[in-house]
Order: C-alpha cells, then sequence, then structure tokens
C-alpha cells in the first residue's frame, strides 16, 4: 500500500442525515416506510467482540444510534475473531447476509469484493467529505480496490515489542534499532538467565504476524505486492526462504520459550507481565492490557528492528486497519451507512479509545485527552512508518494461508525446513493463480 504518513487534515463529520439521501426507509404519510413495509428497517450487523467489555461499547453506540433515529432497528451479533471467518464463508454463499458486516483489510477484504458481495461506499464517501477527510488514508487505502472503497476501518493497529524496562536497565540494554542488535540484546538477556521473548503460538496467527514483517523486510515491495496477488504468485524470490530462516532462528537460538505451539498468546502476556521474560510482541490495542498487567512496573516499545542489507522495505511497519463492509445484497444501503457513519464519527471512536483502548483512525480519536501517553505514541509511529505490512494470513489468498500459517507450527517443530515450506507455498499458489485467471 501507499506511504502512511501523510493523514488528512481533520474536518468536522457532518451532521447524521439519516434518510434524506433516499427515499429507501423514509416514512410516508400513513407511517409506513417507502419501500411498503411497517415498522422501522432492520439492519443485521455482524462483528467480532462478543466478550462483555466489548459488547458493552458497542451496545450503547447501537442504543444512542436508534434513540436518534427511531425508523431503524439494529439488530446486532458478535461472533469470535476464529469463528467468525467460517462465518463469513457461509454468510457469503448465501442470501442471508448481515447488512453491515466486519472484515480485516488487504485480500480479506478483496474477496468480498471479487464475489461481488462488497457494496462500493465511493460515492457516499465522496458525498460527504467531512466523513471521508476525518479518517486517516492509512486506514482507508488498504479497504480501496481498483481505486473504489468497499470498506470503513473502525480500529487502525500496528505491532510492536513491548519490554521490561526494569530487566533492560539491569543487563544495561537499550531499544535495539537494528536486527543485529536485537540478537544481541537476546543473547545477553538468554547468558543471564531470562527468556528473552514471550511467545504462545497455540493458533499461528501470532507466527504470522512475525513473517508478516519479515517478509517485507526480506522480499522487495514490488515482488511481494505481485506474489500477494492471487493471479500472480510465485512466491520464488530467495527473501521468503531468509524470512523463515530468521524467525526459526529466533527458535532454535532458544530466545523463545519452550512449547511455544502449546503455548496461548494471552497467557504469554500474563508471564510477561510477571517479569518472566522480557519482550513480547503484540498489537498496539493490547497495549492497554499489558499496562494494567504490569502494575506501575515500567515498560516501553520498539517496533521489528530493520535487517541491515535486506533488500525489502525497512521502514514499513506490521499492521492494518480492520473494520466493516456493507453487503451488496442489502436492502437498506443508506440506513446501513448512515450506521456506519455514526459509529465511526469523532464521538463515538473518542469512545472507543477511552473505554476499550483501542487505537482509533479517526483523526484526532486518540488525543491526550483521553488517551494514555502509550496508546498517544503508538499512534505517532504509525504515523511515521512509511507504510504498513498487512497481516499475512488476511492478506494471501486463503488457499495459501491456510497451508502457510500451519506450515509454521512445523518450522517450529523442527518438522519441515524453510525451503520445505516455500515449495508447498509455491504449489499452492499456482493453484490458487490456475483458478483466479
Amino acid at each position: 500500500m501507499k506511504s502512511s504518513t501523510r493523514f488528512l487534515a481533520f474536518a468536522p463529520v457532518l451532521a447524521l442525515a439519516v434518510l434524506g439521501m433516499t427515499a429507501c426507509g423514509r416514512k410516508s404519510d400513513s407511517g409506513a416506510s417507502a419501500n411498503g413495509s411497517s415498522g422501522p428497517v432492520e439492519i443485521k450487523f455482524l462483528h467480532k467482540w462478543p466478550q462483555p467489555v466489548n459488547m458493552a461499547y458497542f451496545e450503547g453506540v447501537v442504543k444512542a444510534f436508534e434513540t436518534a433515529n427511531p425508523n431503524i432497528k439494529i439488530k446486532m451479533e458478535a461472533v469470535a475473531d476464529e469463528p467468525i471467518k467460517d462465518k463469513l464463508r457461509v454468510l457469503m454463499g448465501s442470501d442471508s447476509q448481515p447488512d453491515i458486516y466486519f472484515s480485516w483489510s488487504g485480500e480479506f477484504a478483496k474477496k468480498f469484493v471479487s464475489s461481488s458481495n462488497a457494496f462500493d461506499l465511493t460515492e457516499a464517501l465522496n458525498a460527504d467529505p467531512g466523513w471521508k477527510d476525518s479518517i486517516m488514508k492509512a486506514g482507508l487505502e488498504p479497504f480501496t480496490f481498483n481505486n473504489k472503497n468497499y470498506g470503513i476501518p473502525l480500529r487502525i493497529n500496528g505491532k510492536f515489542f513491548v519490554y521490561n524496562k526494569t530487566l533492560f536497565a539491569k543487563y544495561k540494554l537499550s531499544e535495539p534499532q537494528t536486527w543485529d542488535q536485537f540478537m544481541s540484546t537476546c543473547e545477553t538477556l538468554k547468558k543471564n538467565g531470562v527468556v528473552p521473548i514471550a511467545f504462545g503460538n497455540i493458533t499461528p496467527w501470532a507466527a504470522c504476524h512475525y513473517l508478516t514483517g519479515l517478509n517485507q523486510k526480506w522480499v522487495p515491495q514490488e515482488v511481494r505486492e505481485k506474489d500477494y496477488d492471487p493471479k500472480n504468485g510465485e512466491f520464488t524470490d530467495p527473501g521468503y526462504i531468509k524470512a523463515l530462516q530468521y524467525f526459526k532462528n529466533l527458535n532454535d537460538k532458544g530466545y523463545f520459550n519452550k512449547g511455544v505451539n502449546s503455548t496461548e498468546h494471552n497467557m504469554m502476556v500474563e508471564t510477561f507481565a510477571q517479569g518472566k521474560q522480557a519482550m513480547m510482541y503484540v498489537e498496539l490495542e493490547e497495549f492497554q492490557d499489558v499496562n494494567t498487567k504490569m502494575a506501575g512496573k515500567p515498560w516501553g516499545f520498539f517496533p521489528l528492528p530493520s535487517i541491515e542489507n535486506a533488500p525489502g522495505n525497512q521502514k514499513f511497519l506490521t499492521g492494518a486497519p480492520d473494520g466493516f463492509m456493507v453487503s451488496a445484497k442489502t436492502k437498506h444501503p443508506q440506513e446501513a451507512i448512515a450506521f456506519l457513519k455514526f459509529l465511526t464519527n469523532k464521538e463515538n471512536s473518542a469512545k472507543l479509545v477511552s473505554t476499550l483502548g483501542w487505537p482509533s483512525p479517526v483523526i484526532g480519536a486518540v488525543n491526550s485527552s483521553n488517551a494514555p501517553d502509550f496508546l498517544v505514541k503508538g499512534m505517532e509511529a504509525i504515523q511515521k512508518a512509511e507504510g504498513m505490512a498487512l497481516w499475512l494470513d488476511t492478506d494471501i489468498n486463503i488457499k495459501i494461508s491456510d497451508i502457510y500459517l500451519p506450515d509454521l507450527q512445523e518450522l517450529l517443530n523442527g518438522k519441515k525446513t524453510p525451503q520445505q515450506i516455500m515449495k508447498e507455498v509455491q504449489d499452492a499458489a499456482r493453484q490458487v493463480a490456475s483458478e483466479t485467471k
């Protein structure tokens, strides 16, 4: 994707005009809606955050929207991170799609566009510059295909190593800027009996996040973009093998804790906070949880270090926005768009930041008055990056990721080599290309 450093200046979000845009869903004099039905229009809304604290936030937004718009009823459903992938695949092959549904950006979103399941939001955004200009380019671009926008970001995320400042100070360590410095830091910690990196990979998206950044650093940008396109993927560049070797090396040298493939990511957040490991690779949205569990103990963060003389882009940050798309089969596009405008206005986005600690791509939503210093600095780091390397598992075709991700566990188990893995990935890519063309 293009550079994420130039964010648009904020323009206030225009007042919500739900039904003035179209006759669809507008009440007639008789009390019936213009589409012939009686009662409020129902919008089905699917997201991936069923946890009680998260549901409380969304329930509050839904209630406020319905109070302001009594002619629209939001029917909300939440399905957890992994199950929602299967649910979306089933729903997109049916006529019972939700009007608004969660999606990761990149290839994950693109497949909904390619299968004619995504409503083109370009006209709606262009018709309301206040809404469009309030959202960072880095949030909108990964949902843009063929110069058309199909998604509205709710969050924007980056991946960083958090580290225990007390342990770093004890062994006279500083934040590593290069990979060699990073490896030296790990070695110093290990020699002093400290596990350098907490890592739980029972679900291999955790390993995938490492490889996302390593692929970005080892493979030239134009090659990687070509390979991630399902029509053209070859994955023959030697940088892919180098990326796997660098990742494997962290495990082989004992810089991870033991039993990574049988360990939950969330469990490692706990043990990191207890001071049992010195570093952990986490998302910006997890900073709040890390800070809570650290209970006042000092910690800092830094991005995946650059690799000297590697041919990829060293100034990209691993991460991506995620958000919502509107079904192309919806009977109520304007009402669905109106809810998305409300959900992503500055007020609700600021509440997202202050109540859940999630980084919002709405300009000005994260600030020193409503967010802790670590979240403000994390957003600044995203802003300074030249661009974002989108999560590998959502930026490549699912048939390829279904090979790639489980193989990362096999790599850590010592059962497959980088060369064997890339051979399988190349075979899958050829199959996908033949089916796509």
